[in-house]
């Protein structure tokens, strides 16, 4: 004996398909409801910064996050505005401009100074020392009388790299 098998009609698939995705839709909805980064948040974060090159210069993962309040001028700038819209625990990679990092290199910042001014102390290039301010600069040049010291960032005209991931976001 045989059987007839009923087809479906293709509205019923339609109907089905359209519940199916608006269930997902709600489903999504209420998961994501986490809260989003905006000025004036204080916030968590785990970071790691690559240089074009590709060296990683610094990174915070698996250890202390990085607490800051977004748009205080704690940051610099291009970080700031690259976190605003993120969610808890999304991790996002962008690329921050020279401008909006720590700015050109600053040829007033390379100051030549008498190697007299250091007595009998040994210099080198790449050495690191301080002014009378405070300020750190790098020796980058040596000659017979002088050395070059540099004293912008050592991130001056270099576009950054930073990974993120939000771990903390306190409201305003």
């Amino acid at each position: 004996m045989e059987t007839k098998k009923k087809a479906i009609k293709p509205m019923y698939v339609l109907i089905a398909a359209v519940l199916v995705i608006l269930i997902l839709g709600v489903v999504y909805s209420t998961s994501n409801n986490s809260p989003v980064v905006a000025s004036g948040d204080n916030i968590s974060v785990y970071y790691k910064l690559t240089l074009a090159n590709g060296t990683v210069f610094q990174s915070n993962f698996g250890g202390q996050p990085l607490n800051f309040t977004v748009g205080s001028g704690q940051m610099i700038r291009g970080f700031d505005q690259g976190v605003i819209g993120m969610r808890l625990d999304q991790n996002k990679t962008i690329t921050i401009p020279a401008d909006q990092a720590y700015g050109p290199i600053n040829p007033a910042l390379l100051v030549k100074v008498p190697r007299s001014a250091f007595g009998n102390h040994s210099v080198y290039v790449g050495m690191v020392i301080q002014n009378s301010n405070g300020q750190q600069g790098t020796i980058t040049a040596l000659n017979s009388t002088n050395a070059t010291v540099d004293f912008n960032s050592p991130l001056a005209g270099q576009n950054l790299t930073f990974t993120i991931m939000v771990i903390r976001i306190k409201g305003g």
